[in-house]
């Protein structure tokens, strides 16, 4: 069967691409749907339908353009209530594409329109299940995100109908299906998933703690919510974009294409209330940057930091980039809301150099210059990492005020002497320095290497140990 797994990595997110006798289909688009109007001329193949598997939280789905631009059909699961034109399935309806058939199994749980698609193949066998956010590789979607949109909804009745969702609709299907999840590790949607992106069933039986064969309703729902941390900020609103339709896609590169000389750039800061986000590598934001503007790097998971951190997608947006990547910035904004960028700076943070404009730098320091400051400033560290790698092993006496929820730690830094923060590789840690100084927090100091460096001098450091039953 010819299936192809479209994936970026900076979202964690896996589109498909369904092909058969000159018809295709689309399952979980990205915001920008050219790659896949490329993919289907490639085989000369006509976009015949577009699969959503549920309303997604993580990221506005490409679903209206690409219908827009190929006159495709939205199909979306039992009781989605979109309010655009689309095709609102029944549970075991059946479309076909070319000589396939893709089949709706209604699985709702994670969301209450979450769909499952069995794809069957040219002689009638059963060959796979998209199964969206309803099963993921080595875990399941977590159920707390439609409580945010539906008042009379909890995460408990949700995990319940997630639990009769995979032991009557997903389990009893053949070993041998693969699964296609939409999402891999690194991803919000979840909280253990795999970095492998595909697998059989039958293995995930053997393997996904959520599958296991003798596990009660009450046992599910109690493991499902342990450890489960409030959702990104963006979300509700990514779901909401995602029912109520949104700009198109081209209009909104279009208005957000604008080079802005340096003197432009720093009125329409102070004019609208902008953020200033500084795309560039964090080594170059600690030698200089603009004052008060907050670093989130490109060529980390840059989309969904801000997100995470900035939340209200209708935020004014402005930001530095190295030049040639002003495009890329503006799309990988897009694909998470954020489609109100005012523009960018013209010639880079160089130009405003060049014109004499004001600017900050943050203090940064060796592992090794900061293991020598240790021992008179133990209680002056702070571990922005998440809670996972802070317990499996951090700094003896380091404060851990993870970079996700640093807005609600900000009254426990310091004010009046200086203090350091550190993530695992420098990357984090730059954007809770400079979050902290757009605060007014300017006696921060940055461990440049983060924790991979500190391991390799003699800070010490505590592991995490399991505690053990005596019988």
């Amino acid at each position: 069967m010819k299936i192809e797994q479209i994936y970026t990595g900076c979202l964690a997110h896996a589109a498909y691409y369904i092909e058969s006798n000159g018809e295709a289909a689309i399952v979980d688009p990205l915001r920008e749907v050219g790659p896949y109007i490329k993919r289907a001329k490639l085989d000369d193949a006509k976009i015949k339908y577009i699969f959503e598997t549920h309303f997604h939280a993580d990221f506005v789905s490409g679903h209206l353009d690409l219908k827009e631009k190929t006159g495709a059909q939205i199909v979306l699961g039992p009781t989605a209530k979109p309010s655009y034109e689309a095709i609102v399935a029944e549970d075991n309806q059946v479309f076909e594409i070319g000589a396939y058939k893709v089949k709706v199994i209604h699985t709702p749980g994670h969301t209450m329109e979450s769909t499952t698609y069995l794809l069957i193949d040219e002689n009638d066998k059963e060959h796979g299940i998209v199964t969206g956010d309803t099963l993921f590789i080595g875990d399941v979607g977590r159920p707390d995100l439609a409580q945010k949109i539906v008042a009379n909804l909890t995460q408990e009745k949700l995990a319940g109908l997630l639990f009769d969702s995979l032991r009557h609709k997903i389990m009893p299907l053949s070993d041998d299906l693969i699964i296609y999840p939409n999402h891999g590790a690194g991803s919000a949607c979840g909280k253990n998933m795999s970095k492998e992106t595909t697998d059989t069933l039958g293995h995930q039986k053997k393997v996904n703690y959520a599958l296991r064969a003798d596990m009660t309703k009450e046992e599910f729902i109690e493991e499902l919510l342990e450890g489960l941390k409030e959702p990104p900020g963006y979300f509700p609103q990514n779901v909401m974009m995602n029912i109520q339709g949104y700009e198109s896609f081209d209009k909104v590169m279009s208005k957000s294409q604008k080079p802005l000389t340096a003197k432009v750039f720093e009125a329409a800061a102070n004019e609208t209330g902008a953020i200033v986000i500084d795309v560039r590598h964090q080594s170059e934001f600690i030698k200089g940057h603009v004052p008060r503007s907050i670093f989130i790097g490109i060529d980390g998971d840059f989309a969904p930091w801000v997100g995470a951190l900035i939340v209200n997608v209708t935020q004014p947006l402005l930001f530095i980039v190295s030049q040639g990547r002003e495009k890329e910035v503006i799309i990988r904004l897009s694909r998470v809301g954020f489609d109100n960028v005012i523009g960018y700076l013209e010639g880079g943070f160089s130009a405003w150099k060049q014109v004499g404009m004001e600017y900050d730098t943050l203090n940064s320091i060796s592992a090794e210059e900061f293991a020598n400051r240790y021992p008179q400033n133990k209680d002056l560290v702070f571990d922005v990492r998440k809670e996972g790698e802070y317990l499996a092993e951090h700094i003896g006496d380091a404060k851990h005020t993870p970079l996700d929820y640093i807005n609600n730690h900000l009254t426990e830094f310091p004010k009046n002497k200086l203090f350091y923060v550190h993530c695992a590789s420098g990357y984090r840690s730059v954007i809770a320095a400079s979050i902290l100084k757009s605060r007014g927090i300017h006696n921060v100091i940055n461990i440049s290497g983060g924790y991979d460096a500190i391991k390799n001098t003699n800070v010490p450091r505590t592991d995490f140990v399991c505690p053990t039953t005596l019988k």
